[in-house]
């Protein structure tokens, strides 16, 4: 059997240690951070989905006021309609009056 050298079992058992010291612990703390990260961004992704329901609740009424512009349009062309015919129905009775006076 080959004997091994002292050295080589030095080198092993301080490879150990610094990695059980060293690099466990800064891989921990690197897990962490990413977690926090992940946390915090699933904070701002709900505030952003909470902003953005609110925005589409306030602009739902958007349609109904098109709506509403159509529907006035239509008002406002009989109102104009019904204020020539008021007109000539005016001058027509204006001039039976004169008429019979």
């Amino acid at each position: 059997m080959v004997e091994i050298p002292t050295a080589v079992y030095v080198i092993w058992w301080a490879t150990l240690i610094v990695a059980v010291v060293v690099v466990l612990p800064l891989a921990v703390y690197l897990l962490h951070r990413a977690l926090m990260a992940a946390r915090q961004i699933e904070r701002y992704a709900a505030l952003a989905l909470e902003g953005g329901v609110g925005i589409a609740a306030n602009t739902e009424n958007i349609a109904a006021l098109e709506g509403t512009i159509t529907t006035a349009t239509g008002i406002l062309e009989t109102a104009r309609s019904i204020e020539e015919h008021t007109g000539t129905i005016e001058g027509a009775l204006a001039s039976q009056a004169d008429g019979r006076a």
